[in-house]
């Protein structure tokens, strides 16, 4: 599916790329910012290194906001792998997102340049502050749950 994204894209910059009013209107961005999150959720989910903007063929702008909503997106999967009682990778996935947001709230540029990355970065940090409270209330359930069932087992023995 990432391949026919890929090649999609890749049509659309090269048709579009005589004509920059149109090429900069904002529809390429958006179709490459969706393009860099694609590859860089599947990148984060695996826990590889993120391929830069240049080696997977967006603008810089694209791929920073591309950035920012593949780690918002890290929390679905992150929420799927508290439910399967993986809390040690839920921990990684969360300082993945915690890792992305702290590169993403340096860059300070206007708006016009960065493609609106200070709402797509806001944003993130809500997403963040949430997955951060559910990840902590679950790890505190856990450890209760634990001492619980040692306490049980030690008033059987």
């Amino acid at each position: 599916m990432t391949k026919e994204c890929e090649a999609a894209l890749r049509e659309a910059q090269d048709a579009l790329s005589p004509f920059p009013m149109v090429a900069y209107a904002g529809f390429l961005h958006d179709a490459e910012k969706e393009y860099a999150e694609a590859v860089l959720t599947a990148r984060l989910v695996r826990g590889g290194a993120l391929p830069a903007w240049d080696e997977i063929g967006v603008e810089l702008p694209a791929w920073l906001n591309g950035m920012a909503e593949a780690a918002s997106e890290l929390r679905r999967h992150l929420l799927d792998r508290l439910r399967a009682g993986e809390t040690d990778l839920a921990e990684r996935l969360l300082t993945q997102m915690e890792d992305v947001y702290e590169a993403l709230v340096v860059v300070d540029y206007p708006d016009a340049v960065t493609g609106g990355l200070r709402r797509t970065a806001d944003a993130l940090r809500a997403v963040l502050e949430r997955t951060r409270s559910d990840v902590t209330t679950t790890l505190l359930q856990v450890r209760l749950q634990e001492a619980l069932e040692r306490r049980a087992g030690s008033e059987q023995a």
